[in-house]
């Protein structure tokens, strides 16, 4: 049962981190993959977190533009997911670690998919793409700090480590207000 709860919590995190994501009026390179990555990889381990970070690329490209960054960046999310789950892992889930490792973990995945990256797949010059890549990384660094210290100790504390947020929690909800009529 645990597992099938678990699944709903990750669908409902990963829903949500889409749509936010498909929103046409948000702010460019600020983006809640990480706020939400963060607590799954400390609720659910080193997998959970690995596919949570594939998995959102994966669906947020198909709807926008698949290609072969998509394999790029969904490799590199997952990778961070899976460096959270490391991180995090004996560390309290307070906004403290969640922006920590956010801002390294941020640095790395703009650095290996930003001037890495791009002089491999785009056959641009390092020095281009670096240059290029600090105002991206700054815009993803402060959307992310922010993401990290408001959005994963909530989405912690209110969804992943909830044992109300669940299958038999919405049962017991519905059960409850039937006998409350």
């Amino acid at each position: 049962m645990k597992k099938i709860n678990n699944f709903l919590k990750y669908i409902t995190a990963l829903g949500v981190c889409v749509l936010i994501r498909l929103l046409p009026w948000r702010v460019p390179n600020v983006e809640p993959i990480m706020g939400t990555l963060l607590p799954i990889s400390k609720g659910f381990g080193y997998a959970s977190g690995f596919l949570f970070g594939f998995i959102s690329i994966i669906i947020f490209d198909s709807f926008t533009m698949f290609g072969v960054w998509t394999w790029v960046t969904a490799i590199a999310y997952g990778l961070v997911g899976l460096g959270g789950a490391w991180w995090l892992k004996n560390r309290k889930p307070s906004a403290k670690n969640f922006v920590a490792y956010s801002i390294v973990a941020t640095l790395a995945y703009d650095f290996m998919t930003g001037p890495i990256m791009s002089s491999v797949v785009f056959k641009m010059s390092f020095m281009q793409t670096l240059i290029g890549q600090i105002p991206f990384t700054l815009w993803h660094l402060g959307g992310n700090i922010i993401l990290a210290g408001v959005l994963s100790p909530i989405l912690y504390k209110w969804v992943i480590s909830n044992p109300e947020f669940s299958i038999q929690g919405a049962k017991n909800l519905l059960v409850s207000r039937s006998h409350a009529k």
